[in-house]
């Protein structure tokens, strides 16, 4: 049988691999092992440098952030606070505005539900007299409040300078004066809320200038009209210590 050259050359070449191969599986296995370890080795000490490295880059980029949010909240939180100091500065500004525009124009205002006109200069005045009572020169509150009185007579400030000025009249032991300054208030401002607080002192004024009577009824009435209230609380007591 005639074998060509092309065959030839092909089992010729099937021939060298397989003995390459017998070569290598009759090496010892040991020396093949000891390859195989050694490479399996440097690449796993290759791998944990490589992560122990990543893992430096990285914490050091957490840390880098970490600086970062912190200076970006230290910011935010100075911005804030500006903004709050710039309100703050802005609203005591339109105060300030508008006391001192308070002191050259007249302003409609309402106090303690009494709404009216002031003029400029007013508020400061009734300020001063209150200020007279409040440290004890109840000399001076009592003029105060009577040149208030006299010269603003339609304030939204008036019932509040009959109720100091009766109150600075009685302090002072003038019953007298304080009963007539009271009673004025109760007539021409009935609804007013300082009226049961009033009536107290009204009354505390008859019971001081010997008229139990009349202490009596005043008493009874501030019970009757305003029943919750701190007033009559104080009457209930009075009351019954004028028996």
């Amino acid at each position: 049988m005639i074998i060509s050259l092309k065959t030839y050359k092909q089992t010729l070449s099937r021939a060298f691999c397989l003995s390459a191969t017998l070569v290598c599986l009759s090496a010892p296995n040991s020396a093949w092992a000891l390859f195989s370890d050694d490479e399996a080795r440097k690449a796993i000490l290759d791998l944990r440098k490589s992560l122990a490295t990543t893992q430096l880059e990285l914490q050091s980029q957490i840390d880098k952030l970490k600086t970062e949010n912190a200076e970006l909240r230290g910011k935010v939180e100075e911005l804030e606070k500006q903004g709050e100091d710039i309100t703050s500065s802005q609203k005591t500004y339109y105060q300030d505005l508008d006391t001192r525009l308070g002191n050259f124009e007249p302003r409609t205002i309402t106090i303690e539900g009494v709404s009216g006109i002031v003029q400029p200069g007013e508020k400061k005045a009734y300020d001063d007299a209150l200020k007279a009572f409040q440290a004890g020169n109840l000399k001076k509150a009592e003029d105060g409040f009577a040149a208030f009185s006299a010269k603003y007579p339609k304030s939204p400030y008036l019932p509040l300078a009959l109720y100091w000025s009766g109150n600075s009249k009685y302090a002072n032991k003038d019953y007298a004066g304080a009963i007539s300054q009271l009673q004025s208030l109760i007539k021409k401002y009935p609804n007013h809320p300082r009226i049961p607080s009033a009536m107290v002192t009204l009354g505390n004024s008859q019971l001081e200038s010997g008229n139990k009577v009349a202490a009596k009824k005043t008493f009874s009435e501030i019970i009757a009209k305003y029943p919750d209230t701190d007033s009559a609380k104080d009457a209930q007591q009075l009351l019954a210590a004028t028996k």
